[in-house]
């Protein structure tokens, strides 16, 4: 196999199966990967045409990445896979996207801005903390915030077991303590509902407007649209 080609096995995987390159990576440090029948080695390189098998399974003909931008409904989980009685955002997305994989995720009762992709690498310098990508979402409280919980929040954080960012709060306008604009940069799972709901607040809306550089806009509910990677 000649090296002159200057083709990274490990991108090749990255791309084939939507994984980030440190996971392709250790594909190959567990000896799972070989190039034409050879146990690849971290750091090894293809030719164009060699016979490329993960865990013995061939590996198909190059693709190129995809990025989009979904405006997801409420009541769709985001996965392959129904959970209950909840369809998936792959009932309703196009097939020709069905490749594709959520970047992160947005719970069944929320709705907004979902990116999918089969680029593992972005997907990971858009959700890893370290990068901290900005978020922000549209809330709506079942009963108004009290100032007290508001500074709470906003000034002091509120302790989660998991822990998580702070969450920045600024009032949709000045006569509503209902309706509040949240911004984060780094996201547990379910942080903003349970966040209220230590405080004993119920969220009945939550809608996210936009992912790091990436803008909900005016694509409208259930419809996609192909991104560029910023």
């Amino acid at each position: 196999m000649s090296e002159s080609t200057n083709l990274r096995l490990n991108k090749y995987l990255a791309l084939q199966l939507g994984i980030s390159r440190r996971e392709a990576d250790d594909l190959i440090d567990a000896k799972k990967v070989t190039v034409n029948d050879t146990v690849a080695t971290l750091g090894a390189r293809y030719d164009e045409g060699d016979s490329i098998k993960v865990q013995g399974k061939e590996t198909g003909s190059q693709v190129a990445y995809s990025y989009v931008a979904f405006h997801k409904p409420v009541d769709y989980v985001c996965s392959r896979k129904q959970q209950g009685d909840s369809p998936t955002i792959y009932d309703i997305i196009p097939k020709q996207y069905h490749h594709l994989k959520p970047v992160g995720r947005l719970d069944r009762d929320s709705s907004g801005l979902i990116l999918l992709t089969n680029d593992g690498d972005f997907a990971y310098r858009m959700t890893h903390p370290k990068f901290a990508k900005v978020k922000i979402y549209n809330v709506r409280l079942e009963n108004e915030l009290a100032p007290l919980h508001q500074q709470m929040i906003s000034d002091h954080d509120v302790q989660l077991e998991d822990g998580g960012s702070k969450l920045q709060l600024e009032r949709m306008n000045e006569t509503d303590r209902k309706s509040w604009i949240v911004t984060m940069s780094e996201g547990r799972n379910r942080q903003i509902r349970r966040t209220f709901g230590a405080l004993g607040y119920t969220v009945k809306k939550l809608h996210r407007t936009n992912f790091g550089p990436y803008a909900l806009g005016e694509l409208a509910v259930g419809e996609i649209e192909t991104v560029q990677p910023l």
